[in-house]
């Protein structure tokens, strides 16, 4: 059966949690790797090449844009952010699961670039507890937040692009829910055509008259 890692999309509305989804994913089970974004900004206090971000000069990650190295990129407050392909083959040849947090127009380049991908979105249970949770932070003034819910109204309408919604009402059981979904994806039969050929073709020594 299929060995090799699946490329999982992880989108979701601002403060519906999918940060504390993926940081409880990885830290539940061994078989994920978080994808690491490569970044021309300058690194933070405690932050590590490698860990928080692949660090790049301008010159660099334009070169890397010139040899298609990305699966996506975008510039943001004139740096570049993007996610290396070779990193996340690698991983997913090592038979890791491969995680990518993105949102959505990110997660549609991705889509079409690894058709193969699994795509998760992340909701809340209702749009009053998106508002109770953003507002319950405590560290936004009102403008940004009223800001966050007018984006979370246009993302919506991106919501039937993904394969799977995913309700984060207790975190523990929507983080059960997510691994369940990615592990249920390495049975289906288009992810296991190699397998299936050579079962089928074995199968025909069975025939009347082979030996």
């Amino acid at each position: 059966m299929n060995k090799k890692g699946i490329l999982t999309v992880i989108s979701g509305f601002s403060g519906v949690g999918k940060g504390t989804i993926v940081k409880k994913l990885l830290s539940d089970y061994e078989q994920y790797a978080l994808s690491i974004s490569a970044t021309t900004r300058a690194p933070r206090a405690g932050e590590q090449e490698g860990r928080e971000y692949f660090f790049k000069t301008r010159e660099e990650f334009e070169s890397m844009i010139s040899d298609h190295a990305f699966i996506e990129y975008a510039q943001f407050v004139n740096n570049y952010y993007g996610t290396p392909k070779a990193y996340v083959e690698e991983k997913m040849a090592e038979g890791k699961d491969v995680i990518l947090e993105i949102e959505i127009q990110g997660a549609m380049k991705i889509k079409a670039q690894f058709p193969d991908a699994l795509t998760l979105f992340i909701v809340p249970p209702s749009p009053d507890v998106l508002k109770e949770r953003l507002t319950g932070r405590g560290t936004e003034p009102e403008d940004v937040i009223a800001s966050r819910l007018q984006r979370a109204v246009e993302e919506a309408k991106g919501m039937d692009q993904y394969e799977y919604l995913v309700v984060n009402d207790d975190l523990d059981t929507c983080v059960k829910e997510v691994h369940s979904i990615i592990q249920s994806e390495h049975f289906k039969s288009s992810r296991n055509i190699e397998f299936r050929e050579n079962l089928a073709q074995g199968m025909k020594k069975f025939l009347k008259g082979d030996k």
